[in-house]
């Protein structure tokens, strides 16, 4: 397999973009496990007291932290010694994680320790799924036909959506055929031997996987940096701040519009508990279906477009679709969570070949780490929580969408004055549409 993709072939095998695309399932599979199952993870590992909830909870939040930092390590190791090993490392210590918490034993035998290890090796899983997403994106990219980024490397984020819908069905296995005392006792645990052998099964065919041809490129012409992070920091500086719009927007979208709002529905007396989640699995099959679709659209038009129609409707939906929500009507609950939920699916979707395509192949992952992961956890991570906090201090139930229109707006000059950076758009003269923006931020960055 050579480095060249002169025709706009295939650059790797069709088999190892099937294994990098579908690899996002286990990635969110665990992400949304947890929280699926924190009641019950609150009374095996923390004792079941009234403040069992809050700490698991807290611990998950927490841990999310540690993702921008695996992010970046394994950012680096992408950058320095390859994708696919980077990828294989990521997955490795993923499935111990996930077997370890298995296996762990609870509070009924350890005591407090028992929620101590929990949050351990929840520290432990967000670090090594840091890695994952961008490094699954920067593989799909670099591997993808030239004229099929956007669509190829949206399936990253539609595998995502896969993951969270096989957690909540066996989530919702396990609780509806199990009593009380066996889920507490060994039933939990099933849902992550799930998960281990999923992850297990991941690393097992990654192993298979041909190199980035990208990677390969810079071994041949002997540019691998040194210093990944340094290079990025010190000649790519506007295309980090492009990276963080395009992830702050589709950030706030998806924990504001499709995350917080079983917990808006429910805690507004809106919708059951029940009700509220039976929402969520809809809301992921909306973002399944829109993904490809955008991700195509974004491949005949251009990122820019795409984006910058997107940020448009960040600043009008949103609103509209919490006040349609806030009526109580079945059905304008329905329509309000299914748009706000396509929102957020078209923004990742063309978030990802559009923010991977912000670098060169030379540093590329520690960009896309540094770029999206800090914008995950300021405007992922914490919204939620500030969302329900100004809801209840100003009483106005249209925060969530006020918020999500803020960022659309402030991130909407940002679209309007990027450069584009679909293929089929620049000079065939031996270079990458991310060398041009590379070089362009370069020259940016010398003035």
């Amino acid at each position: 397999m050579t480095w060249t993709d002169q025709q706009g072939a295939p650059a790797v095998s069709r088999g190892s973009m099937a294994i990098a695309a579908l690899s996002t399932v286990v990635e969110w599979y665990d992400f949304t496990l947890y929280l699926y199952l924190a009641t019950v993870l609150s009374r095996v590992f923390f004792g079941g007291g009234d403040s069992s909830l809050l700490a698991t909870l807290g611990g998950f939040a927490v841990a999310y932290g540690m993702r921008p930092l695996g992010a970046m390590v394994f950012g680096h190791i992408g950058d320095r010694i390859g994708r696919r090993r980077t990828l294989l490392l990521s997955m490795m210590l993923m499935t111990l994680a996930m077997l370890a918490t298995a296996l762990l034993p609870g509070y009924a035998t350890l005591g407090p320790a028992a929620g101590g290890l929990l949050m351990l090796l929840r520290c432990f899983m967000a670090f090594s799924v840091g890695g994952e997403y961008t490094g699954v994106v920067a593989y799909l990219l670099e591997g993808a036909r030239r004229d099929r980024r956007g669509l190829v490397t949206s399936l990253a984020a539609a595998s995502s959506e896969v993951g969270a819908l096989l957690a909540v069905a066996l989530s919702a296995l396990m609780v509806g055929t199990l009593s009380p005392a066996h889920l507490d006792a060994w039933g939990w645990r099933i849902p992550f031997f799930v998960g281990a052998v999923l992850a297990g099964g991941v690393w097992f065919a990654r192993s298979t996987m041909d190199e980035s041809p990208d990677f390969l490129r810079q071994v041949a012409q002997r540019s691998v940096p040194d210093s990944p992070l340094g290079h990025t920091l010190a000649h790519y500086r506007p295309a980090l701040w492009r990276t963080f719009a395009v992830s702050a927007l589709g950030s706030i979208t998806y924990y504001v519009g499709i995350t917080y709002v079983p917990a808006f529905l429910s805690s507004s007396g809106l919708a059951a508990e029940g009700r509220s989640l039976g929402l969520s699995t809809l809301a992921a099959v909306a973002v399944i279906l829109v993904t490809p679709i955008t991700g195509a659209l974004a491949d005949r038009v251009g990122r820019k477009p795409v984006l910058v129609g997107l940020a448009l409707a960040g600043t009008l939906l949103p609103l509209g679709m919490f006040g349609l929500m806030t009526g109580g009507a079945q059905q304008q609950i329905v329509v309000g969570a299914v748009v706000l939920a396509c929102l957020a699916g078209g923004v990742s979707a063309v978030g990802a070949p559009a923010t991977a395509e912000q670098f060169p192949g030379e540093g590329r992952l520690s960009g896309l780490a540094l770029g999206v992961t800090v914008s995950t956890v300021i405007f992922g991570g914490l919204t939620p929580f500030l969302a329900a906090l100004l809801i209840r201090l100003t009483g106005w139930p249209l925060v969530p969408g006020a918020m999500i229109a803020v960022v659309a707006l402030a991130v909407l000059p940002v679209f309007l004055t990027m450069p584009e950076t679909r293929p089929s758009r620049v000079s065939e003269a031996g270079r990458t549409a991310g060398v041009e923006v590379a070089r362009s931020d370069s020259d940016t960055a010398g003035k």
